[in-house]
């Protein structure tokens, strides 16, 4: 066990850990759970917002990630209406929003390692 782990594992809604990072990982790792929480840290959006400003998702995969940062609880999701077309928008909950002031540090690093080692362009290519 490392020093600033308070145990050697770590349970969160029924699974068991080796260490606060899996745990962490878990929750918001993988290509698009993360910029997903990037997308919505400045307030609601529906689905079809999120997926342009997110070229490369696939809708698929797009409902997918939703579904499982709800299920862990850090997106909600509202639906609106009774009878199609229902609109349906996703925000944050308080845990998501614990999660922004490191989408600020990743952003931060993003800028810096694209200034440094990089550059910043138009379109994609």
């Amino acid at each position: 066990m490392k020093t600033e782990c308070l145990s050697d594992y770590v349970k969160l809604n029924g699974k068991v850990y080796p260490c606060t990072v899996s745990m962490a990982m878990d929750l918001v790792g993988g290509k698009w759970k993360t910029v997903i929480l990037y997308h919505l840290k400045d307030g609601k959006k529906r689905f079809s917002e999120l997926n342009r400003e997110m070229p490369g998702i696939t809708e698929m995969t797009l409902s997918l990630q939703l579904k499982q940062l709800e299920k862990d609880g850090l997106v909600s999701r509202s639906v609106y209406g009774k009878k199609p077309p229902v609109r349906v928008v996703y925000d944050l909950t308080p845990f998501g929003r614990t999660f922004v002031p490191v989408l600020d540090a990743v952003t931060a690093w993003g800028n810096q390692t694209a200034r440094e080692k990089g550059e910043f362009v138009d379109e994609l290519a």
